[in-house]
């Protein structure tokens, strides 16, 4: 067994024999750093860069946010702690998650005629959607309907 590894040894040509010296050593590392950098541009620096945009994003929520969570839970925010939400599901449902469960923010439209918010499907916010219902029930209308009117003005 060891015969065999001092033949291979001895058989292995002297590097300085070779006439490589640095130019070979050059040539080793060459392709490693580039190898390095076309990691860096095609995967570490984007990856970076969504992390600061979640977190950025994470940094700015704020009551009344459309909110779909890493479970696909749709929802507004109904109230702001240090590291948690409070998101309206339902109308009589409230639930607390944590600021990292928050997948995204819907984007929100404003109706320049109106000046009311709602998403792109015509759905009213939450504030609209509460000064119908009482309004709703003030003239005895069913809320449904009320509703449907008034995201058709939306």
């Amino acid at each position: 067994m060891t015969s065999l590894v001092f033949s291979l040894l001895a058989a292995t040509p002297d590097a300085s024999a070779a006439g490589g010296g640095p130019a070979s050593l050059v040539s080793t590392f060459v392709p490693l750093i580039l190898i390095f950098g076309i990691f860096y541009f095609l995967i570490i620096r984007p990856q970076n860069k969504k992390q600061k945009d979640t977190q950025r994003m994470l940094e700015s929520l704020k009551k009344g946010d459309k909110v779909v969570t890493i479970g696909g839970v749709h929802g507004v925010i109904q109230g702001v702690k240090d590291g948690s939400v409070i998101v309206k599901v339902d109308d009589f449902t409230k639930i607390e998650f944590n600021r990292s469960a928050i997948a995204g923010v819907e984007n929100l439209v404003k109706d320049d005629k109106t000046g009311k918010r709602g998403d792109k499907t015509g759905k009213l916010d939450d504030k609209t959607e509460e000064k119908t219902e009482t309004a709703a029930i003030k003239t005895g209308e069913p809320v449904e309907e009320a509703k449907n009117k008034a995201s058709l003005h939306l």
